[in-house]
């Protein structure tokens, strides 16, 4: 698979740059390995990423925004108001006693937000990425590690493979895929698009 014609409709050429060698190295050792893998990895990670361009989840929510995505967590204007802007708070209220974080008050939340080319989310996640990476915990004190990008494109492929992905690939299952990466179908018809629209 030549990475860089594969991106080149889908990335900026800096982002190209930054990120081919480490896709072409780390996709073979993950077992993203048949051009079905490589179709449905790539549209998730080019969705997620914003074309390779954003290692770090954005969470600057207008309060319109909030009531569309997050409106179990805001369910009034007058909240959605109050937190509008605010992507700290958004991300700890969001993310509370979820995915082996602690209270609103522990600040986990912002500390393992989405970070890396599939926007690893969560102690848990952030937790197991570090001990398959590193062999250590190294990222639950650094988590911004995540945003280098070498681990932000190995910790996608762990990601995939850790949550047996290629199998969902294999069946050209794209709900199914964008389900386990998103955690519902935000998104899914540009995830498609690029599917459609990747060569490989």
């Amino acid at each position: 698979m030549n990475l860089r014609e594969t991106l080149k409709n889908h990335c900026a050429s800096a982002s190209i740059a930054k990120y081919a060698d480490l896709l072409a190295e780390f996709i073979p050792k993950y077992e993203i390995d048949t051009p079905l893998r490589q179709r449905h990895f790539l549209a998730q990670l080019l969705h997620e990423s914003g074309g390779l361009s954003k290692v770090r989840e954005n969470l600057n929510y207008s309060a319109d925004g909030l009531l569309k995505t997050f409106s179990k967590y805001f369910s009034t204007t007058a909240l959605a108001n109050q937190y509008a802007h605010h992507p700290e708070q958004i991300a700890n209220q969001v993310y509370a006693n979820r995915m082996g974080n602690g209270t609103v008050a522990s600040g986990d939340g912002w500390r393992f937000i989405g970070r890396g080319l599939i926007q690893t989310t969560g102690r848990t996640n952030y937790t197991k990425t570090s001990q398959a990476l590193f062999g250590d915990n190294r990222l639950l004190e650094q988590p911004q590690l995540l945003e280098e990008p070498r681990n932000a494109v190995e910790s996608a492929c762990y990601f995939w493979k850790a949550n047996n992905l290629n199998a969902l690939a294999d069946r050209n299952d794209m709900v199914a895929v964008t389900r386990a990466v998103n955690g519902g179908t935000n998104g899914l018809a540009d995830r498609q698009k690029i599917f459609n629209e990747l060569q490989i």
